[in-house]
């Protein structure tokens, strides 16, 4: 382990941070938020101070990284990132402790969007863009921008990004790591500012910008109590529910189309699969809430069901109705949609379509064995042919994440609320969803959970969107032996 280095790098990256948070310090000047920009500028000096202090301390370490460290330093640097952008929200009252502070950006930074806000709308515009924000720099991770920009430190990448980036299936882009890191930020903004740009159209600049900061995360923070539904325009769900599965599908597919190779994307098996579960999801709520006359007509039911079920399956949790009121089979639907997630290299969460696809063909194959004992079945998916590797991490990961959001459901219920309530909860913090069932559904906010209860919701937050193993390698014998 080398720990210096770690410290060292961990400092760059709280700079980067407070270097993000001086957009919100001058939009709190802008707006006329004395108290804001007294909480930002008082964050950004603490993180500098403490930062030099450390880089001069390790300023003859010369940076090396190894897997391991690589492991710490992510994790931390969520920790940490969490950490520091709860401030301003504790020191300007916005949340009433540190830990629900906390909670609320560690939301923000995993992308999961669950919040513990009664009210939205009367909070200061400048922190509300910063609580935004968070979800736009955490949607293709903090750890991976500063891959991109530090390329002249001389560390290895590769490390930090497979750290960091979600999916069974890393793709290097380009032969360099940081090359590719930029690419992908570089494609990420470019999708944030056509949004932004036909957001606009509709609703004020400041809303176009906070609402695409949501929806290119992943995330599903906005500037209005009723989530999306506030805005009441139909062009506003459409743009959304375009976004939103942009930013669900590997961003690795839209290099390739950058590189004109439409056939190799349009032959992608996840991505076919994503499309396929959109579609056949949103017909089947459509025509369960057409028979139970939920909505008047046809072309509303489908724009209901079509928002919801692509907001749920790309882990944004944005809402436009509260579905706690759809018939049972709708609602079922939509739970199930919880584990399944995004696609591998996309801002989404939870296990994702090419877990799910995986664990689909294993399934199939082990029926096939039944019959054909001595038969040869490959794992396949698409063109590519799984190892047996690949096949039990995928299998182990799968395992994990259900244990673990059983075991977030027992600790949840420890607050008394029903067990729709707890078990959507657990798994919507695990998949960094954002709204759930019950309480925790589109209606509701986390206001409700004590401290205690907010800490374990961060933890699961933190765990979902590290891909659980990141999180707890930190936790075993062998990470910590030399």
């Amino acid at each position: 382990m080398h720990f210096r280095s770690v410290l060292r790098l961990l400092a760059l990256i709280q700079l980067l941070i407070a270097a993000f948070m001086m957009i919100p310090l001058a939009l709190s000047v802008g707006y006329g938020e004395p108290e804001a920009f007294d909480a930002f500028a008082r964050t950004i000096g603490g993180v500098v101070i403490a930062a030099v202090i450390i880089l001069l301390i390790t300023r003859k370490e010369s940076v090396t990284i190894s897997a391991k460290d690589s492991y710490l330093l992510v994790t931390l640097t969520w920790v940490f990132a969490a950490g520091i952008g709860a401030v301003p929200l504790y020191l300007t009252g916005t949340m009433p402790t540190y830990v629900s502070s906390y909670f609320e950006i560690m939301s923000g930074f995993t992308t999961t969007g669950a919040t513990a806000l009664p009210v939205i709308e009367d909070k200061m515009k400048s922190i509300l863009f910063w609580r935004n924000m968070t979800n736009w720099l955490g949607g293709m991770g903090i750890v991976v921008l500063f891959v991109a920009i530090r390329p002249f430190m001389g560390i290895k990448g590769m490390n930090l990004a497979n750290a960091e980036m979600v999916g069974p299936t890393k793709d290097k882009l380009t032969p360099k790591i940081q090359q590719t890191a930029f690419a992908l930020w570089a494609i990420y903004v470019v999708i944030s500012f056509v949004q932004v740009m036909l957001l606009w159209i509709k609703i004020p600049l400041f809303d176009a910008v906070t609402v695409m900061f949501g929806t290119m995360g992943a995330a599903g923070f906005t500037p209005k109590n009723a989530s999306i539904g506030g805005y009441h325009s139909p062009y506003v769900d459409v743009v959304c529910i375009v976004f939103m599965l942009l930013a669900g599908a590997n961003f690795s597919l839209y290099f390739k189309l950058m590189q004109g190779k439409v056939r190799q994307v349009a032959r992608d098996a996840e991505l076919r699969n994503y499309l396929a579960i959109v579609t056949v999801f949103t017909l089947l709520i459509t025509l369960n809430l057409m028979s139970r006359n939920t909505y008047g007509n046809f072309l509303t039911a489908l724009r209901y069901a079509a928002f919801h079920v692509v907001s749920i399956i790309t882990t944004t949790g944005f809402s436009t109705y509260d579905y706690n009121f759809w018939p049972a089979f709708s609602k079922t639907l939509l739970i199930i949609l919880f584990f399944i997630g995004g696609c591998a290299g996309s801002t989404g969460g939870g296990i994702k379509v090419v877990r799910i696809s995986a664990l689909m063909t294993l399934a199939k194959n082990s029926i096939r064995r039944r019959l054909h004992p001595s038969a040869v079945l490959p794992s396949r998916l698409g063109d590519t042919i799984l190892s047996q590797d690949t096949i039990i991490s995928i299998a182990g990961f799968t395992a994990a994440y259900i244990l673990t959001g059983f075991v977030g459901t027992l600790l949840l219920s420890l607050s008394e609320y029903d067990f729709e309530t707890c078990f959507s909860a657990s798994f919507q913090f695990l998949g960094n969803i954002g709204i759930g069932m019950g309480d925790a559904g589109p209606a509701g906010n986390f206001s409700i959970f004590s401290d205690p209860l907010l800490a374990v919701a961060s933890f699961l937050m933190l765990v979902g969107r590290l891909e659980l193993f990141t999180v707890y390698a930190l936790f075993t014998r062998s990470f910590w032996k030399k």
